[in-house]
């Protein structure tokens, strides 16, 4: 019987590498967790959590201004990025020690080091330039932000690293991209005053998502002040005598501004891994393939999270890591279940959304039932502010199970977390109705929207 250095070896120490590790050392396992930069991975370092706090930073001038319609009284205010930026890496070093913690408690042992892998089970550890054996491999190396190389000029961009780290504020930025990260963050940067240009090739901004609430937001932020061209490509991007930017379109047109920031999408993070060596199997964009259980094709090398490019989101990652413990140590083969799963877009207003869209539930049933209401949240009654919400829901015609659910307004991401449940269980339109609302708030329109709007009959609302 082989002998091997370790029961499992992750390379990776993102929220899905990590929770795999701890759990399986928990477990009794022998196990090794390899990461190069930092433990926490994509979501605490530079992504979810960092943005989130953004997020907050960024809503603080809108808050200073409904007050005022509430009584309140207060002296202009002014913002200093320095002090978000000290206190944001406060806090992400707090996480990431936390992280380590959870695995030196678990008996897992952390190396900090690049891993490559030299055959189906050996690693080296490029730091120490050693070789290290395991029974089982796990790739959870997660992803990076798609540096566009085709664009001349790329070099004078950033990509949402970067923009956690700025040493100051630009006064103006243009943005490319169209999903929820260059929406955020065109949100984020409006809302702490920049002068902000949202650039996107397609018709519509979130493009995977319900086309009311698309079209709701991408109204609300041009009242709020972005500029949003749609149908619009950068095609160079040169740095001027004064260190701005001169952002040329396929247009013809040409943007003057002080930061550019690329939010096309993100790519696998499998470059240099060893893939080929250990003959691990990938795909067009570098995605590592896996079967039902997250396993490639070589039969003790598994992949999570976004490296296999299912669905990019933490939660999943984590979701999966747990599955692949049933699996490899438990007794209990287990896949992820990837129907149903709640989202967010922390824009402003946000988005929250959960289940099918109008158009993806159109594509798979005969006849649908269509709830949908806009109207003013009453936070804004008093503040005077111009913002509608809006709320959709998707059911189906026969047998009227809900299958979508979709807020654009104030938590509409702590809605679509609770509308997860019923969705998942496959409650009924009945059910929702039978429902009490709760009184006075905006969510007790999900359970009063009694007719239907109108109705969709083969893919054409009628």
């Amino acid at each position: 019987m082989a002998s091997y250095d370790y029961d499992l070896f992750v390379i990776g120490g993102g929220s899905g590498g990590v929770r795999a590790g701890r759990v399986a050392a928990s477990l009794g396992k022998r196990v090794a967790v390899a990461e190069e930069y930092r433990f926490g991975g994509t979501c605490v370092i530079r992504g979810c959590v960092p943005k989130k706090l953004f997020v907050y930073a960024s809503q603080f001038a809108e808050h200073f201004e409904d007050s005022a319609g509430y009584g309140w009284s207060v002296e202009k205010p002014t913002f200093d990025w320095a002090t978000l930026i000290a206190n944001k890496d406060r806090e992400i070093a707090r996480l990431e020690a936390a992280y380590r913690s959870g695995l030196d408690n678990a008996k897992a042992e952390m190396i900090d080091s690049r891993a490559v892998l030299v055959d189906d089970h050996h690693v080296r550890i490029v730091a120490e330039d050693r070789v290290v054996s395991a029974e089982t491999i796990l790739i959870a190396t997660g992803g990076r932000p798609n540096p566009h190389e085709a664009l001349p000029g790329r070099e004078n961009c950033i990509s949402s690293n970067e923009a956690f780290h700025l040493t100051e504020l630009p006064r103006s930025i243009a943005i490319e991209g169209g999903g929820y990260i260059a929406v955020e963050f065109a949100n984020i940067f409006h809302g702490l005053g920049v002068e902000t240009t949202l650039i996107y090739r397609g018709k519509e901004i979130l493009g995977r998502f319900d086309m009311d609430v698309r079209r709701a937001l991408h109204e609300e932020m041009e009242k709020k002040g972005i500029r949003i061209l749609c149908q619009s490509v950068a095609i160079g991007v040169d740095k001027q005598a004064d260190g701005t930017l001169a952002v040329h379109l396929n247009t013809g047109n040409t943007l003057q501004v002080g930061q550019m920031m690329l939010a096309i999408g993100r790519l696998p993070n499998t470059e240099g891994l060893g893939l080929e060596a250990a003959g691990v199997e990938t795909g067009r964009t570098g995605e590592i393939l896996v079967d039902e259980y997250s396993r490639t094709n070589v039969a003790n090398i598994y992949a999570i999270g976004d490296v296999t490019n299912r669905v990019q989101l933490t939660p999943v990652a984590i979701h999966e890591a747990m599955c692949l413990i049933d699996t490899l140590y438990r007794g209990k083969p287990t896949s992820p279940d990837h129907e149903a799963i709640p989202t967010a877009v922390f824009s402003q207003p946000e988005i929250g959304t959960v289940g099918l869209s109008e158009d993806a539930a159109a594509a798979q049933y005969g006849e649908l039932e269509i709830y949908l209401a806009r109207f003013r949240p009453m936070r804004h009654t008093l503040s005077g502010r111009d913002e509608r919400m809006v709320m959709k829901l998707v059911v189906d015609g026969e047998t009227r199970k809900v299958l979508g659910a979709h807020v654009l307004g104030p938590d509409a991401g702590e809605m679509a977390q609770l509308l997860g449940i019923p969705i998942k269980a496959g409650l009924t339109k009945d059910d929702f109705d039978r429902t009490m609302a709760l009184h006075p708030s905006a969510a007790e329109e999900l359970v009063t929207m009694y007719q239907p709007t109108y109705r969709v009959k083969d893919g054409q609302r009628v």
